[in-house]
């Protein structure tokens, strides 16, 4: 079998190519989810149907993409890693095009539900591959570089999806993104390594049940499920409550708060990135958590506040939430071994979108609508946040203390062709 650091050394040119191509994927998959959050009002006019139905065409991506992901991790390292990629990310394609054309609600979240099937094995391939062709010693820039996605996407998917559909009609922002989904599918077909990465007398019972029981990936399962618990607490609820309680103009100021997080957040991922590499991930991890505490406390207990603090405040979040991410994604892509990465990334991504689905339905218990139209409970919400960053930090030092070489840098000093110590 072969050992955990194993991975398709290429030419830097051909790397960063692979690296950038991967990224525009994991960008457009992202976006995919961003861009129906702001169709809310027009879809529930168009279509005649209550919040309850427009909430379910939100939470089809997530579910949808948990189940496939299930289901990928018994049969995707019976392919090769390219040719499933761009077979699902066409898929994927198709099925946005059908969410443009769909001509009415029952169509529209069968085409999500296929959206989210094809998007979330997607995304678990795109981590997958980065593991394949990145040594242990410099994943945590290649991961930072394809993660800039994350903040790219969710600044500027709220802003296109209220421009395109104010000036187009709901259909819009779905057609730019299928034409952005083609180009980007005709640059994975050339660009990507062709690689082998198919496992010969593939088993899946035999592929699932060594996942699901192998100790370290036990630890890596769980330490991914919680680190996206924190945000998908509070996400859904900043924009809310930045026009709401802190008083910003929803159509310039919240989309310059936006800008400005994202942008910021786009331009320090790297730097988090390299850090990833040149330190102890788990102590990078704690002081991005400390970070985030402190931007969570002051967002969710925000009253009125000028653009320019609550710009600041956005960007602070942002930073430090994704900042998170770069650490913890590249330990636990060093703790899976080669034999079983495409099939542990789906399930991995399935417990993630779990994960997001149960913590957005509790975050509902804790907040409220004031008569003066002010959200409450936030202040309670950040705590329940709070306890998901330190849940983190507690399971990524359980994972180290079983696998410790995810989380030293000292791996840089180390021959490439020289496996990582076995984790007991």
């Amino acid at each position: 079998m072969p050992h955990r650091g194993h991975h398709h050394a290429l030419s830097p040119r051909r790397e960063r190519a692979t690296l950038l191509t991967l990224g525009a994927l994991q960008f457009t998959h992202i976006l995919d989810f961003m861009i129906i959050m702001p169709l809310g009002a027009q879809l529930m006019s168009v279509f005649a149907i209550s919040p309850a139905q427009f909430a379910h065409l939100v939470a089809a991506y997530g579910l949808s993409a948990a189940v496939s992901g299930l289901a990928g991790g018994f049969v995707l390292d019976r392919f090769d890693r390219k040719r499933a990629l761009v077979w699902l990310y066409a898929g994927f394609g198709l099925a946005t095009l059908a969410c443009a054309l769909a001509p009415s609600h029952h169509a529209l979240l069968l085409a999500r539900i296929a959206a989210g099937a094809f998007g979330g094995l997607t995304g678990s391939l795109v981590n997958a591959m980065v593991g394949d062709i990145i040594p242990p010693a410099r994943r945590g820039r290649a991961m930072s570089l394809v993660m800039t996605a994350f903040p790219l996407a969710s600044v500027l998917g709220v802003p296109i999806g209220l421009v395109l559909a104010g000036k187009s009609g709901w259909h819009a922002p779905f057609f730019l993104l299928s034409g952005c989904t083609a180009g980007a599918l005709a640059l994975a077909a050339l660009v990507l390594p062709p690689i082998e990465t198919a496992v010969s007398r593939h088993q899946p019972l035999r592929q699932m049940r060594e996942i699901l029981t192998d100790h370290v990936y036990q630890r890596a399962l769980a330490l991914g499920a919680v680190l996206v618990m924190a945000g998908g607490l509070l996400i859904p609820f900043i924009a809310p409550a930045f026009i709401a309680n802190v008083g910003l103009d929803e159509k310039i100021q919240l989309p310059i708060t936006y800008m400005v997080g994202g942008l910021t957040t786009a331009l320090t991922t790297p730097l988090i990135g390299w850090l990833s590499d040149h330190m102890n991930r788990l102590k990078l991890l704690m002081i991005m958590s400390v970070g985030a505490v402190i931007a969570v406390l002051v967002i969710t207990r925000m009253g009125p506040a000028s653009l320019t603090f609550a710009s600041l405040m956005m960007a602070l979040f942002m930073v430090t939430m994704s900042g998170r991410f770069s650490p913890v994604m590249t330990m636990i892509t060093n703790a899976v071994g080669a034999r079983h990465r495409g099939g542990f990334m789906s399930v991995h991504a399935a417990l993630q979108q779990a994960a997001t689905a149960g913590v957005c339905l509790t975050a509902g218990f804790f907040v409220t609508r004031t008569p003066e139209g002010q959200l409450a409970g936030l202040p309670m919400l950040s705590y329940v946040s709070i306890a998901c960053f330190i849940l983190t930090v507690i399971l990524a030092a359980g994972l180290c203390s079983v696998a410790p070489h995810v989380a030293s840098p000292a791996a840089s000093l180390l021959d490439p062709a020289t496996p990582p110590p076995a984790p007991r």
